[in-house]
C-alpha cells in the first residue's frame, strides 16, 4: 500500500507520488507540548478503515482496524516497523515520531459497517500499532469506532499497551452486552530497567497491570499477552516467575506467551540498539534467528512450556492469541415488581 491509497483522492502520477505530504488531503500538525514534542502528526481522511488480513498471515482474525500508523510507544522491537518504509518513511525514529492520524475513522467504519457487503466479522484492534497510544488522548478516534461497532453489535477484540483504554471503560462494557468483546494487555516483562530501554514511551508494566486489574474489578474479563519475551534479557526463569507471577495477581483471565520475532525493519532496528546497549548478545542474536525472523520452535516450546506451568501454578490459564473473550455484563438489579399490569416488550 502506497501513501496516496490513504487519502481520499488518489495520484497515479509519479511526481505526485514521491510528494507524500503534497497531497491537499493531508493536513500536517506539530503540537508544542511536553507529550508530544518532537512528533509530527500527518492527518489524513483514508478511503478505507477495515483491512483484510492477508491469507497467508498467521493472525487468528481476518479484519483489523488501524486508525494510526506509526506508534509513539518506540518499542525497539515493533514489528510494524516495516509498514512504515510503505509510505517511504523512515521505520527507525520516523515509525516513533511521524504519526498518520485517520481522521476519519469513526464515521468511515460505521458507513462501511452499514454495507451489505459487510457480514459482521469479528474487527480486531491494536494488531500493528498501538490504538490507544498518546496520540489517541489527543484525537480521541476511539470512542467512535467503539460506539460504531456497539451500534451494530459487530463483534472485536482489542490489543493494548495503553491506559488510556479505561478512558472507554463504559463504552466497552455497553458493547459487550449487545456482542463479544474481547481485551488484552501487553506485558511481556516486569523488569523496570528493561522495559526503560526497549518500550521508552509506554505505561510501565505495573501500570498496565493496573489497568488488567482496574478492568476486572469492573466485571471486564482482560487477558494478557506476554510478549515479547525476550531472548537472554527477559527469560530467565525467575523473570518469567515474576512476570506470570504479577499478571495473576493482577487478575488476568489468560496468558499467552509469545517469544520475539524480528521481521526485516524491526530487525535492523532492534539490531542496532542491541549492538549500543548490550554488545555482547549479538552473535547469540545472530545465531538464534539465523533461519528467520522467528525464534528457532526448541525455543519457543521452551518459553510456552514454562510460562503454562507457571499460569497453572498461579491459577490462570493459556489461551489462544486474540481469542475474544465475553466481557460480563453488570450484574441486573432487583427492581420492585409492578403493582398493576405492564406491557410485554419484545427485548
Amino acid at each position: 500500500m502506497r501513501w496516496e491509497n490513504l487519502t481520499v483522492e488518489s495520484r497515479h502520477d509519479r511526481a505526485a507520488e514521491a510528494a507524500l505530504f503534497g497531497a491537499d488531503a493531508v493536513t500536517i500538525r506539530t503540537f508544542d507540548t511536553p507529550e508530544f514534542r518532537g512528533i509530527t502528526f500527518h492527518e489524513i481522511r483514508a478511503r478505507s478503515i477495515l483491512n483484510r488480513v492477508p491469507g497467508a498471515s498467521r493472525m487468528p482474525f481476518e479484519w483489523t482496524v488501524n486508525p494510526y500508523r506509526g506508534c509513539t510507544h518506540a518499542c525497539v522491537y515493533c514489528f510494524a516497523r516495516k509498514t512504515h518504509s510503505y509510505l517511504d518513511l523512515d521505520t527507525g525514529v520516523g515509525f516513533d515520531t511521524q504519526i498518520v492520524v485517520k481522521v476519519n475513522a469513526p464515521e468511515l467504519l460505521r458507513r462501511q459497517l452499514a454495507s451489505p457487503r459487510w457480514h459482521g466479522e469479528h474487527v480486531a484492534m491494536g494488531t500493528n500499532v498501538d490504538c490507544y497510544q498518546r496520540a489517541e488522548g489527543r484525537y480521541r478516534l476511539m470512542p467512535g469506532i467503539l460506539s460504531a461497532l456497539r451500534e451494530r453489535a459487530n463483534p472485536f477484540s482489542i490489543l493494548t499497551k495503553g491506559t488510556l483504554i479505561l478512558r472507554d471503560l463504559d463504552l466497552l462494557r455497553q458493547a459487550a452486552e449487545v456482542t463479544e468483546v474481547g481485551v488484552s494487555v501487553s506485558v511481556g516483562f516486569v523488569d523496570t530497567e528493561l522495559w526503560r530501554t526497549v518500550e521508552p514511551g509506554t505505561p510501565s508494566p505495573q501500570r498496565r497491570l493496573d489497568v488488567v486489574r482496574t478492568l476486572s474489578e469492573h466485571g471486564i474479563g482482560c487477558g494478557v499477552l506476554m510478549a515479547p519475551v525476550i531472548p537472554f534479557l527477559g527469560d530467565e526463569p525467575a523473570q518469567l516467575r515474576s512476570t506470570v507471577r504479577a499478571i495473576a495477581e493482577a487478575g488476568a483471565t489468560s496468558v499467552t506467551p509469545l517469544a520475539l520475532h524480528l521481521r526485516p525493519g524491526a530487525r535492523e532496528w532492534f539490531m542496532a540498539w542491541l549492538g549500543q546497549h548490550h554488545p555482547h548478545l549479538v552473535r547469540r542474536y545472530e545465531r538464534l534467528y539465523a533461519e528467520g525472523a522467528y525464534a528457532p520452535k526448541w525455543y519457543q516450546r521452551r518459553i510456552t512450556r514454562q510460562v503454562h506451568d507457571l499460569a497453572e501454578e498461579y491459577g490462570i490459564g493459556p489461551t489462544r492469541a486474540g481469542m475474544p473473550r465475553r466481557i460480563r455484563p453488570p450484574e441486573p438489579v432487583e427492581e420492585p415488581e409492578p403493582s398493576g399490569p405492564t406491557q410485554l416488550t419484545l427485548i
